[in-house]
């Protein structure tokens, strides 16, 4: 476990993901081993401003805790005036996102591009640390926006550990990469080594062998999942086992996989109310490499009730 204040968080954790981590995905992950999740991002501007959906992002159960909100956003007062309300509502951490490479992010300065803003990345990390009382704050970033050395990532983590913050993610990316290439671990490790707060690794990660690497590599604290948990609720309690020397859980088969996702539809068509588009992306993800996925897909995406997906998940 690793301690932040108020909080012990597990050596795995879940990223936060536009349209992926919402809480149909974190009360499956939940029942399969999965500790601690975020929520998906949330813009400071429409937090304070009680834009219409942000809310809705924001939907939370007893049984999804606990759990981590991450605001992105480039004003200071803004930022501190949005992590003040999360924590008023009850949220268990507070993260702040320097690692976003979508240009209707970057663009307005927000992401990534505070990377390249360090006077007012360290303005922010202030103000959002000021105004939460209780609670543990974080911050993901890239490694940079251009330069994959890490030098960047290094730089703003001095920053934010002068300011209170109290644990830092690294995605072994740049911002120009986007999710193109590889993960570079051993950049990961220099941002590690430039702080004494922990660490997480981020980038890659899809198995045991992969967890393992990043942690050799950059000596990280702890490992946060992105892509490589979607469809794959197993992945928390397999890692988790592993990393603490005991005997890994055996693999799903097709039929338990099939379960659990009928249960994520089930979930989704609760919690959601039109579905269907998100389900096409969901459904496949459990199935990404089996092999007929393919047709299978063609089907799922041709379908216009969630009864018909239910349908073709049973008969595959």
């Amino acid at each position: 476990m690793i301690r932040l204040k108020q909080l012990d968080l597990p050596t795995v954790v879940q990223s936060p993901m536009a349209n992926c981590t919402d809480l149909p995905f974190r009360l499956i992950a939940r029942a399969h081993g999965m500790r601690f999740a975020f929520l998906e991002m949330i813009s400071s501007e429409a937090l304070v401003r009680d834009v219409r959906g942000t809310r809705e992002l924001m939907q939370t159960s007893p049984d999804d805790r606990p759990v981590g909100a991450q605001l992105v956003g480039c004003d200071p007062d803004v930022m501190g005036e949005a992590a003040a309300k999360i924590e008023a509502m009850g949220f268990d951490l507070i993260d702040m996102n320097l690692g976003c490479p979508v240009p209707k992010i970057v663009s307005k300065g927000g992401g990534s591009m505070l990377l390249r803003e360090p006077s007012m990345a360290q303005q922010i990390f202030t103000n959002v640390v000021r105004s939460v009382k209780r609670v543990p704050v974080t911050v993901k970033m890239r490694l940079g926006f251009s330069d994959s050395s890490g030098a960047e990532a290094a730089t703003i983590a001095c920053i934010a550990q002068d300011c209170g913050v109290d644990a830092i993610a690294v995605h072994g990316r740049t911002r120009e990469q986007g999710y193109c290439g590889s993960a570079n671990y051993e950049a990961i490790g220099r941002v590690k080594a430039a702080v004494s707060i922990p660490v997480f690794g981020n980038g890659d990660v899809v198995d045991v062998a992969s967890a393992r690497r990043l942690l050799d590599v950059s000596g990280c604290d702890g490992v946060m999942l992105g892509r490589g948990a979607l469809g794959n609720p197993w992945i928390y309690e397999d890692i988790e086992a592993a990393l603490a020397g005991r005997a890994r859980p055996a693999a799903p088969d097709l039929a338990q996989r099939k379960r659990v996702l009928l249960r994520h539809v089930e979930l989704q068509e609760r919690y959601e109310e039109w579905p269907i588009g998100h389900l096409r992306r969901i459904i496949c993800w459990y199935f990404k490499d089996v092999p007929g996925v393919a047709e299978f897909r063609n089907r799922i995406n041709r379908a216009h009730t969630v009864a018909e997906m239910r349908a073709l998940i049973d008969a595959f």
